[in-house]
């Protein structure tokens, strides 16, 4: 049992009522898992106050409560932390808590907008078939070793992530890969964490719901890089304007990867179709089993990291060609049939459909229709919905605008708002479906043989969200299902 006085470790105290002197049992911040002896910190939420919780926890057993606000009612026995931040401090106690254990292995972090689950999930992979035991903290799922875990998260809350990390430790694990979101970072959920390494893939519109405009979401992108020690490296995009951004300040050895710009790692498309990606890495042939030229990013990154933890060249390539894509990022297969292709993909930003439907549209030939369902998520970012239906409606041939997640929101009136992007000349390539199911079953009776359905949005999500409430719903599975009914 941990001593309060060794997790509060780097902890920035404003005071301390009580002795630090006591053994506590675990850290909680959600006061109905409070049991006897643990300490309770109290965090202002987006929904529910902490501070309002305090007396509740302490009837449940806590011994210890950290708080930025002292209550007005002291209570003998009970140890009272103030601190100016509850996350930060959350953040610090469970490193110390769980025994740093991040200071035990290799932890890479993978920011930015588009692609940080396949780049963290493929290295993941690589790492695995090159022989070591490796962890995953990702959107999709948790990995220690080969052991998995279910997520909701982009980023877990800091007790989570160092609870996993200690478990990687105890298990052996010697890298490990994970995403990083902004809300993480803004959280200070990796606060106190040791990186070995940053990787920056992009930035375009999204999750303005939370920042205050594109620059905070842009700086709290950088402050990871910011933060990273001189041991670590931090490997950026070159061909993004902000990537140099993400590098001004870091006390990391500087990387830089692209396609177009002078750059450390440097990639060039050769060959870009259905079946793969033939590219060409710092004079290096190497094909790959991923599409577009999005993913030539992804590679690059993936190769660059692999190399600076110290992979060697020829085996980093014959291992990048044996790598799948991810669950739900253009993930894709042909009907028997009618030849129908049909892919799914998680694109949810404007600049992750642009890409998506960039490299349909370079690989196809003018004789198929490109059909794309899209929607916008409920209770997030409503700037980019507008957006959304701009590029779908410009680059498909046909557009199904529907429900994505519509959470607490009217799914109509989001696609009312995705529909305000639609140019005139493009008004007769659209319908809307508020049914997600019926939009899938409606493009699939559309298609022709040889045609290209897109589904974009949710991914490798396998439900639905509507007032609050989840029901099973797989993209993947269904538009599967629809196709292998219609018989033609």
């Amino acid at each position: 049992m941990k001593t309060l006085k060794d997790i509060l470790y780097k902890v920035h105290m404003d005071a301390v009522v009580g002795t630090t002197s006591i053994a506590v049992n675990s850290l909680q911040f959600d006061s109905r898992n409070v049991t006897l002896k643990d300490v309770f910190v109290a965090i202002s939420g987006t929904i529910s106050d902490g501070h309002n919780y305090v007396e509740t926890a302490i009837n449940k057993g806590a011994l210890v409560i950290v708080c930025e606000q002292l209550p007005e009612n002291i209570i003998n026995g009970i140890t009272y932390v103030q601190v100016s931040n509850s996350k930060e401090a959350l953040a610090y106690m469970a490193a110390n808590f769980y025994g740093n254990p991040s200071d035990k292995l290799k932890l890479v972090g993978v920011t930015g907008t588009n692609g940080k689950t396949t780049i963290a999930t493929l290295l993941y992979d690589l790492f695995t078939k090159a022989g070591f035991n490796v962890g995953l903290l990702s959107t999709v799922k948790v990995m220690v070793g080969d052991k998995f875990y279910d997520t909701v998260r982009t980023t877990p809350d800091s007790v989570t992530i160092n609870k996993y990390l200690a478990e990687m430790n105890t298990e052996g694990v010697e890298y490990c890969f994970m995403e990083v979101s902004s809300h993480g970072i803004d959280q200070h959920r990796t606060t106190g964490l040791e990186f070995a390494g940053g990787i920056f893939t992009n930035l375009s519109h999204d999750h303005l719901d939370y920042h205050s405009s594109f620059a905070e979401y842009r700086d709290v992108k950088k402050r990871f890089f910011d933060e990273l020690p001189a041991s670590a490296f931090a490997l950026t995009n070159v061909d993004d304007k902000n990537g140099e951004v993400m590098l001004q300040n870091t006390k990391a050895k500087q990387f830089t990867y692209g396609l177009k710009n002078y750059a450390d790692y440097k990639a060039q498309v050769l060959e870009n179709q259905f079946t793969g990606l033939l590219l060409k890495i710092n004079g290096q042939e190497v094909w790959s089993r991923l599409i577009g030229s999005f993913n030539a990013y992804n590679i690059l990154a993936i190769y660059a990291a692999a190399e600076l933890l110290g992979l060697e060249t020829l085996e980093n390539l014959r291992l990048i060609s044996e790598l799948n894509s991810v669950n739900g990022r253009f993930q894709y297969f042909i009907s028997s049939q009618d030849k129908i292709t049909a892919i799914v993909d998680y694109a949810h930003t404007p600049d992750a459909l642009k890409n998506v439907l960039a490299t349909i549209n370079t690989i196809r030939t003018n004789t198929e229709n490109l059909i794309t369902i899209v929607g916008c998520g409920g209770d997030r970012d409503r700037t980019k919905r507008p957006k959304m239906g701009n590029i779908a409606s410009s680059l498909s041939s046909k557009v199904i605008f529907t429900s994505d997640n519509p959470r607490t929101e009217n799914p109509e009136v989001i696609i009312k708002e995705i529909e305000k992007g639609v140019q005139p000349q493009n008004s007769n390539k659209v319908i809307s479906i508020t049914s997600r199911l019926q939009a899938i079953k409606m493009a699939c009776q559309m298609s022709k043989k040889n045609d290209i359905i897109l589904i974009a949005g949710k991914g490798h999500e396998t439900y639905q969200e509507i007032n609050g409430e989840r029901s099973d719903f797989d993209d993947y599975k269904i538009v599967s299902e629809y196709l292998k009914e219609l018989n033609r």
